[in-house]
């Protein structure tokens, strides 16, 4: 394996853990690409691996006989495989890949161990899953009392966090799903969207242009659990 200082690392969470407890992570540390649509972890199964990613965006999405609802999502700020943290070893959702990217790759049993070790590594990994739980109790807040606008702001300010520079890459499906609304509906929002010129849509790509406006449609949509992250995960070594 490569030594520490070899290593560039720009994934959040991993970036904020201690030099020691980092350590006892990187020799199990793959590379790994992750390919839109890729599945990282199928629902009701041992999950084998977790994922740090570096670049990209999973989903966590609830699929049930209407579709898939998407209900979490994880870029380089945190990881795929939170039950592992939780002393879990299966998930009823699945998460797959939104966005390419890559990322690092570290066997389930790996993990346990060093948190078995280290109490350090454990107590960080859970103030995530706090963070994690924020989010996910933030998106059923959204959905209940937001309209369709501001649910679509919102998720596209989640989106530009996770992404280098202004262009997503998109298409309407994956937004519909998402959100949880008809693909018309999704059509919709975003022609009031670039009607106020906060965004511009192509096939399959989506540019912000105002991120500023996006935060002031999305109003209280946005903002509580990136702060409750933030809060809680510090700003890393």
């Amino acid at each position: 394996m490569h030594p520490p200082q070899q290593l560039s690392i720009t994934n959040r969470l991993l970036a904020s853990l201690s030099a020691e407890d980092f350590a006892s992570l990187q020799p199990h540390l793959e590379p790994v690409p992750l390919d839109i649509r890729q599945v990282l972890i199928e629902p009701n199964t041992a999950i084998a691996h977790v994922y740090f990613p570096e670049a990209g965006m999973s989903s966590v999405t609830n699929n049930s006989s209407g579709g898939k609802i998407e209900v979490g999502v994880v870029g380089r700020e945190g990881m795929v495989g939170l039950p592992i943290v939780l002393g879990i070893d299966q998930t009823p959702y699945e998460h797959f890949m939104q966005i390419a990217g890559h990322g690092w790759r570290l066997a389930a049993p790996d993990l346990e161990q060093a948190m078995r070790r280290s109490s350090s590594l454990h107590r960080h990994l859970l103030r995530y899953a706090q963070a994690s739980h924020v989010q996910v109790s933030e998106t059923a807040f959204a959905n209940a009392n937001s309209d369709v606008e501001a649910r679509l702001a919102r998720w596209l300010l989640m989106c530009h966090d996770r992404v280098e520079g202004d262009d997503i890459p998109l298409t309407h499906e994956f937004i519909a799903m998402m959100l949880g609304v008809r693909r018309p509906g999704v059509t919709v929002a975003l022609h009031v969207l670039e009607g106020m010129q906060v965004i511009r849509a192509k096939r399959g790509l989506i540019t912000v242009l105002d991120r500023e406006k996006l935060e002031e449609l999305a109003d209280d949509a946005y903002g509580l659990s990136e702060a409750e992250y933030t809060r809680l995960m510090g700003t890393g070594r």
